[in-house]
């Protein structure tokens, strides 16, 4: 890590507080990851200056939300760290309008949706993520996604400058939006939902919950369903009907309760899960000529 840049980055934010060899374990809902050269949580205001001088000293960066869809390395992280999360969580509602920064946990934009008496943000309920990640990757369940409710999102751009998009211009697909082919930094969002009763949001919600408890393994860490849904099939059946369900490497498996989540056992590690999620891949293809893609995404050194 380049000591330099280190003196620039406590110049230019002297209030920024900096951890050298942090542990992604501890960030990530996999509870698993090696050190990050240094993690960072920057406020709103101060993440286009420490993007732009990473940029300017060639550092290599990394964004992370609530890391829930995340698998790093064991060896860690050879870089920056960037979490938009516990320091970029305002939130306000006028009217049917909901404005949020990118660290606000989709749960907590579901109840105060609810608290208002507004419906449209149901789905998001139960889903472990924070909006910047559910904008770049269209989260969704049950029917809901975020392009249902998303009217424009501020991001930085490639040149580190604040843009503006437009619902046509977020490219919203399948666990996709131009935040995925683009290197633009989402930084927050404006929601258009409709008018609704609270007590009928909260008993809508209280429902997908129960069924979230029912069918996924909540009780174990994972990062949420590990696998993309195949066009014409779904991962999960097919990973069951390969008769993998319980199949483990070390201490990662796939759940016997929903074999679409791989979970840690317990001391898993990326590693562990790397090549399991390789063994599911290869076995379902050699049974049904499907491939499945990852929708965990990988960082760092593998």
């Amino acid at each position: 890590m380049s000591r330099d840049f280190n003196l620039r980055l406590k110049e230019l934010l002297p209030d920024l507080i900096i951890s050298e060899q942090e542990l992604m374990s501890k960030h990530t809902t996999f509870r698993i990851g090696g050190p990050a050269d240094l993690y960072i949580a920057p406020k709103a205001n101060q993440i286009a200056d420490v993007v732009n001088l990473c940029r300017q000293f060639g550092m290599p960066f990394f964004i992370i939300g609530n890391g829930s869809n995340l698998l790093v390395s064991d060896k860690g992280i050879r870089g920056v760290v960037i979490e938009i999360g516990k320091n970029c969580r305002e939130l306000h509602v006028e009217g049917q309008t909901m404005k949020a920064q990118a660290g606000v946990p989709l749960a907590t934009l579901a109840a105060e949706a609810c608290k208002h008496g507004l419906t449209g943000l149901e789905f998001a309920s139960g889903i472990p993520g924070c909006l910047g990640g559910a904008l770049v990757m269209n989260a969704g369940a049950y029917g809901g996604e975020m392009k249902q409710v998303v009217t424009e999102a501020v991001c930085l751009d490639e040149e580190g400058k604040e843009k503006i998009l437009l619902p046509d211009e977020l490219e919203f697909g399948y666990r996709s939006s131009i935040f995925t082919k683009k290197k633009y930094i989402a930084l927050s969002a404006t929601m258009k939902l409709s008018e609704g009763k609270s007590a009928e949001i909260r008993d809508r919600m209280n429902e997908l919950n129960t069924q979230r408890r029912a069918k996924q393994p909540l009780e174990f860490p994972s990062a949420g369903s590990t696998f993309k849904r195949p066009e014409g099939y779904f991962a999960g059946k097919l990973i069951m009907d390969a008769g993998l369900a319980g199949y483990c490497v070390g201490g990662a498996c796939v759940s016997e309760k929903h074999c679409g989540f791989v979970i840690n056992k317990g001391g898993a590690t990326a590693t562990d899960v790397k090549r399991l999620m390789e063994d599911v891949d290869r076995i379902v293809k050699e049974k049904f000529g499907v491939g499945l893609e990852p929708e965990v995404k990988l960082i760092g050194e593998f």
